[in-house]
């Protein structure tokens, strides 16, 4: 019997906020949600309550953007959430905290690379390794379906999370293909071992919220 995979971006982050927190790989950059942020996890929970889910498990990355995301939708439905450290957004050494545009305002060859739709994040001085981390990723969801061999999954993390597990399922080699919007629903058909495509970067919810009111 087929079932889906539900891997979900958080919401927008504060990006005045300067919170970092200690996590296994080292200090991370921590925000809450901004505004818009919390905004967009409101429509994302009324979405989901109204979609045809069976889910029998709801994972999230303990970062609190994340945390902040899932939060509408856990308390509506009453559905418990584990937070597990594996889903965490790659470590990115020397520039956790540092705003973009300075990483990118010192290293000229950085702006050539972002211009020219290279992923930059693996030059991250003392950051985790690109296949390390799709490694780990991989792992880890791979590892929770197995887990729960019955039932919807639905999983709230980070764009490098969703981007390394759509890379591996379409067996492309880089580290980065597509950016996920804040609160997108991607989606993995999933049957036996099979994993396929089903939805990427879905945020119907947010350009079209009229659709899932009052259902």
């Amino acid at each position: 019997m087929s079932r889906i995979l539900y891997l979900i971006r958080h919401g927008r982050s504060d990006f005045d906020s300067g919170q970092m927190s200690p996590m296994a790989r080292g200090d991370q950059w921590d925000p809450p949600l901004s505004k818009e942020g919390r905004a967009q996890a409101e429509l994302l929970a009324i979405r989901l309550r109204v979609m045809d889910l069976r889910p029998s498990a709801v994972y999230c990355s303990p970062l609190r953007r994340a945390r902040e995301t899932v939060a509408p939708y856990a308390d509506a439905t009453g559905l418990e959430v584990v937070y597990d450290d594996e889903l965490i957004e790659a470590h990115i050494g020397g520039w956790e905290g540092r705003p973009f545009e300075e990483i990118v305002a010192s290293d000229p060859e950085l702006l050539h690379l972002i211009r020219n739709q290279h992923a930059v994040w693996g030059r991250a001085p003392g950051g985790e390794g690109e296949m390390d981390f799709r490694t780990r990723v991989v792992s880890a969801l791979d590892g929770i379906v197995r887990k729960h061999p019955d039932g919807d999954i639905v999983v709230v993390a980070h764009g490098g999370v969703i981007n390394a597990y759509f890379a591996q399922v379409l067996g492309l080699p880089g580290a980065m293909f597509f950016l996920p919007e804040n609160t997108s629903v991607n989606s993995v058909l999933l049957e036996g071992d099979r994993r396929t495509v089903r939805f990427l970067n879905d945020i119907a919810h947010l350009t079209d919220p009229q659709l899932f009111q009052g259902a």
